[in-house]
């Protein structure tokens, strides 16, 4: 499974990108794999708040639908359109395709507080 070393994640495993000033934000491998085909994914809109650990959005697997938690708080800049008519690159691509949102933090260093690699790698493993 794939854990890029660049990023930080969460316990409800999404991961957060840090570019420059603002982060990009998806889903985790290892989050695609126990739900499935992903047949519809839900995302804000650009403009819109976000709050820590609220739900921004959802996506719809032929199993379920969950929730998609906010990592952070801050402001929708920029919103992957490109998943409304492709949601399949949740599963091939969550890393690179499937980024769902950009977010203009609130507090950049709330970034600091979410998981390393090594930590969310430890915590799927005991989740197994």
């Amino acid at each position: 499974m794939s854990l890029p070393k660049d990023l930080r994640y969460t316990e409800e495993h999404e991961w957060v990108k840090l570019e420059d000033s603002k982060v990009r934000i998806g889903i985790t491998e290892f989050a695609q794999s126990e739900l499935g085909d992903i047949v519809f994914v839900e995302l804000p809109q650009e403009g819109d708040e976000i709050e820590a650990d609220e739900p921004f959005g959802s996506v719809e697997s032929v199993k379920t639908v969950s929730e998609l938690y906010a990592p952070i708080s801050g402001k929708v800049i920029q919103v992957n359109e490109e998943l409304e008519d492709s949601p399949e690159f949740v599963n091939e691509s969550p890393f690179e395709k499937a980024w769902m949102i950009v977010v203009e933090p609130a507090n950049l260093s709330d970034v600091d507080e979410l998981m390393t690699a090594e930590q969310y790698e430890q915590l799927i493993n005991e989740e197994d």
